[in-house]
């Protein structure tokens, strides 16, 4: 059986991290999708189980991908799990250099898990979580952005209660 990580922060889950689940779930007999901790950002809008909940809700009609969280290396993460693949996605030129030094310091440290890379769909190229709460928080309508299973989730958390700016 051929199993990936994918790993991210999600915080929280975009219709671009998604599709990059959707299809690395077609390439992989098992995908977990594995909640990490971004240490450049460590004040997260979402804890880490609500993270891993949102994402369930989202994933529920794929059967072969599971979600779980992991507070440490992503390649001691993917040794334990006995995976074959780390399945990153791929926005733009800018996420190549720093994703391509994740990919090579994962291969030393876990020699025997390969990193693929997964570029987002046209329509989800210019999506990260980041802009999703910056466009939440001045009152966008983020529905377009996000897996309809969590769109009131997010702009509870940013807006407040009842959801106004």
């Amino acid at each position: 059986m051929r199993l990936a990580v994918c790993p991210g922060s999600f915080d929280p889950i975009t219709n671009g991290h998604l599709s990059v689940i959707e299809r690395a779930s077609k390439l992989f007999d098992k995908v977990i999708v594995v909640v990490l901790i971004n240490y450049k950002k460590p004040n997260g809008t979402f804890t880490p189980d609500e993270r891993v909940e949102m994402i369930k809700r989202c994933v529920a009609d794929m059967p072969n991908v599971e979600v779980d969280y992991y507070d440490g290396l992503l390649a001691e993460y993917a040794g334990l799990k006995n995976a074959d693949a780390i399945v990153k996605g791929l926005r733009a030129m800018s996420d190549f250099e720093d994703e391509f030094q994740q990919a090579m310091i994962n291969k030393k440290l876990n020699p025997n898990v390969e990193t693929v890379f997964v570029t987002a769909g046209e329509d989800n190229m210019y999506l990260s979580s980041s802009l999703v709460r910056q466009v939440c928080a001045l009152g966008g309508d983020v529905s377009e952005f996000v897996p309809k299973a969590i769109v009131e989730d997010i702009i509870k958390r940013i807006r407040g209660k009842d959801g106004h700016k």
